[in-house]
This record gives structure tokens, C-alpha cells and sequence, in this order.
């Protein structure tokens, strides 16, 4: 079963949670509401979710402090957040959002197809990480398996366990580095900068991921125990 990724829908006026879910229910994604900051936060003491849509005007704990709270705790301080406000302020406003940690902010009312989109660069990779969080976890246990973990795995004369599974992890590896690569693409130049640094993120712990599995390569010189945090 294909895992979805969670969306989190942030607005205290059930009238644009509905619209959010109407123009979101393409991307065949989990949807989440939370009709005030306070909730919100309370969504993201248990679940991990791909972006948060956020409204600014909210009374009591508006957007900005949701967002304040949202980056300063460790868990959740990376999940991309998009504001979304029905007032403009000037630049003076849009800065403030992206000073509170948001990757883009939207001024309603908003194009269907553009949000669609930006959410679903976040998503894509979002997915990705979770992929390589599961080829690093199998890589993991493969080390866990030879004992200590000492000592590097030998093949097996009759092309054994061990190397069966180094050769499945690199197959699966290289199908996410060509979906990442492909995501690449599809960014250009026309992504922002936060986009782009998740993006070229993501693209550094691929390659952390291959010189580990490289390192375990019958031959490979390096240490075999050593596995790049995947967090």
C-alpha cells in the first residue's frame, strides 16, 4: 500500500477549509484541519505532515505565532509552511511571513492550479524522504545483522543473503536519485530559495546514502558501520 502524505490545513472559517479540501483533493493526499493555531499545534504533537497551509488572520493565536511556535519546536521546525491571508499589508507584511519561517506566502483570492502545484512540489519531497529514511533503515539493519557490526559483510559463495539485499538497497536507491533528479528538473530556476535548499537537502543525504552503501561493496575500502544520519 502506497503511503500518502498528511496536509495540514490551517484556517479558523470552515467555508475555506472546504475550499482548500476541493482544490487539494487531486493530489489524493491526506487532508487535516485544525480551525485555530492552537489545534494545529496539537495535529503536530502526533502526526508528521508534507506542508502546512496557514491562515494569517486568526483570532487569538494568529498565523505568525502559530508559525513562531510551529519552527522553535524540533520536531516539526522543517516542515514547510505556505501562509495564506486575504489582506496585504505591503512588503513590510510579506516579510514578516517569511521572517515566521514560511516558504511562500499567498494573498487570496489565489489561483487553484498555483497552489495545487506548490503544494505538490512539497509532497514530492516529502516522499522522498520518507524513501530514503527506509533505505537507510535497511541498510541499518543489514549492518546489525553481521554481529558487531564490525566487520564487513563477505559474499557468499552462492551469492548469498547479504549481498542480495546491498544489491536490492542500491536498486531502490537509484530509483529514488532518479525521481529526486527528475524533481530537480522539474523545479528549474523558477523555484525559491527555501524549495531549492530542501530540494539540493534531500539531493546531499542521497549521496550520503550511496557512499554508505558503496563502503559496504565487497573491496570498498572506508568503515562499514558508519551510516550518515538520515534525520
Amino acid at each position: 500500500m502506497v503511503q500518502k502524505a498528511k496536509i495540514l490545513l490551517v484556517d479558523d472559517r470552515p467555508e475555506n477549509l472546504l475550499a482548500l479540501e476541493a482544490i487539494l483533493s487531486a493530489l489524493d493526499q491526506t487532508l487535516v484541519r485544525a480551525s485555530s493555531g492552537e489545534e494545529a499545534l496539537k495535529a503536530l504533537l502526533t502526526d508528521d505532515f508534507a506542508v502546512i497551509l496557514l491562515d494569517v488572520q486568526m483570532p487569538g493565536m494568529d498565523g505568525f505565532e502559530t508559525a513562531a511556535h510551529i519552527k522553535r519546536r524540533e520536531r516539526t521546525r522543517d516542515i514547510p509552511i505556505i501562509f495564506l491571508t486575504a489582506i496585504n499589508h505591503g512588503p513590510h507584511h510579506t516579510f514578516r511571513g517569511y521572517a515566521a519561517g514560511a516558504v511562500d506566502y499567498i494573498s487570496k483570492p489565489f489561483d487553484p492550479w498555483v497552489l495545487r502545484a506548490k503544494v505538490s512540489v512539497f509532497v514530492d519531497l516529502y516522499m522522498k524522504n520518507v524513501q530514503l529514511r527506509e533505505q537507510a533503515s535497511l541498510l541499518r539493519l543489514q549492518l546489525e545483522g553481521n554481529g558487531s557490526g564490525r566487520q564487513r559483510p563477505e559474499p557468499a559463495e552462492d551469492g548469498g543473503e547479504a549481498p542480495g539485499l546491498l544489491v536490492e538497497l542500491s536498486a531502490r536507491l537509484a530509483a529514488v536519485e532518479e525521481q529526486a533528479e527528475a524533481l530537480t528538473k522539474q523545479l528549474g530556476e523558477s523555484a525559491d530559495a527555501a524549495t531549492a535548499a530542501t530540494a539540493a537537502h534531500l539531493e546531499r543525504k542521497l549521496a550520503g546514502l550511496r557512499r554508505a552503501l558503496d563502503a559496504l561493496e565487497p573491496g570498498a575500502g572506508g568503515d562499514p558501520t558508519h551510516v550518515p544520519s538520515q534525520n
